[in-house]
């Protein structure tokens, strides 16, 4: 579509701060696989933390949510949806296991982005993976649930079909034909997802999944380690913002993909980073635990629970967590709701 048309990707240009962004994405990436040897006890915890979480913010995003140690038990199939909210985090949970499993399998291309689509809603009566039937608009809602403005309005349902199709190929003549980076093509091949908005429902975590996707195709592994999705959720208010700065004249091909490829480069850096912290902090002995404890606490939001912090640090004794708690109770970081099994904490910020 327009982000991926050849004449808007030649006018493209980046600044010296842009180009080392990517030069640094590059070099994390080039770390990946001497991590993998070294530590892949950590990373299979890891994993199991990131889908979890991955599966939580991905659906939170979209105003969908459960009881954390509920989606746990979905995430780990120890237990079955109950409600319509559980069906749509279970059903996510095998779209990202499937990414996960076999990316390598799955070109990008219609039926995949239909697949992902039909198996995020494969524990519903709704028809998953068909293109909308009717038009529909980005909207922003005030807190009584009303409509307070339209963000934007994406492509017709009637050209729905025929505007995916030239999504495909735009991008496989980006990477294949005109050896653009990839780095800059899939965020523009995002944007252009989000722009057409192709689904009545789902488009924003079918396009997390999508992200996920593309990332692995360039041996991005990021994702498989640091949810990517907790980061979209916990930095939301600048994911809405620059999607609907970046969509402005996307139908005229005259908008400006700038402030949404930032975000997204942001967003990746931020996951490397906390990827080597992670491995770095439990594998540096001493302490470690209790360092990874406290980045635990600082990464939630909202009240959490001792078992919250478990999933998180699966490495981590219960008795180590408690102690840390307190430590950080002491130190007013975090206060305490409640008493008792059912006590929560939440950060005093």
């Amino acid at each position: 579509m327009h982000s991926l048309d050849i004449k808007y990707l030649e006018k493209l240009s980046f600044s010296v701060e842009q180009v080392s962004v990517l030069k640094k994405i590059g070099e994390y990436r080039g770390k990946q696989e001497l991590f993998s040897r070294q530590t892949p006890e950590i990373l299979k915890s890891l994993q199991q933390v990131a889908i979890i979480e991955s599966s939580e913010s991905s659906n939170r995003l979209e105003g969908i949510t459960a009881p954390h140690g509920r989606i746990k038990a979905l995430v780990l199939k120890s237990t079955t949806p109950k409600n319509r909210a559980e069906q749509e985090i279970a059903g996510y949970r095998d779209a990202l296991s499937l990414i996960h499993e076999s990316a390598e399998y799955m070109d990008f291309s219609v039926n995949i982005i239909l697949q992902c689509h039909s198996t995020v809603y494969g524990y519903m009566p709704d028809d998953g993976g068909r293109w909308k039937m009717v038009n529909n608009e980005i909207i922003e809602k005030n807190p009584d649930g009303s409509i307070k403005r339209i963000r934007f309005k994406p492509v017709s349902a009637v050209q729905t079909p025929q505007a995916m199709e030239t999504l495909v190929t735009n991008y496989k003549e980006s990477i294949n034909r005109h050896n653009k980076e990839p780095l800059v093509v899939i965020p523009l091949t995002i944007l252009d997802f989000l722009c057409v908005h192709p689904f009545r429902d789902g488009n924003g975590r079918v396009a997390r999944l999508l992200t996920l996707l593309l990332l692995y195709h360039f041996d991005y592994q990021v994702g498989r380690y640091i949810s990517l999705e907790r980061i979209f959720e916990e930095s939301k208010e600048t994911y809405y913002e620059t999607l609907e700065k970046s969509s402005q004249s996307w139908h005229q091909g005259k908008h400006d993909a700038y402030p949404w490829m930032n975000y997204f480069w942001g967003v990746l850096i931020r996951a490397y980073q906390e990827f080597e912290d992670r491995v770095g902090t439990v594998r540096a002995g001493k302490g470690s635990k209790t360092a990874q404890v406290r980045m635990a606490v600082n990464r939630r939001i909202g009240p959490f629970a001792i078992s919250d912090i478990e999933s998180d640090c699966p490495w981590v004794s219960r008795d180590m967590i408690r102690l840390v708690l307190r430590q950080l109770r002491d130190e007013g970081v975090i206060i305490s709701q409640g008493k008792g099994r059912g006590a929560k904490w939440v950060r005093n910020d």
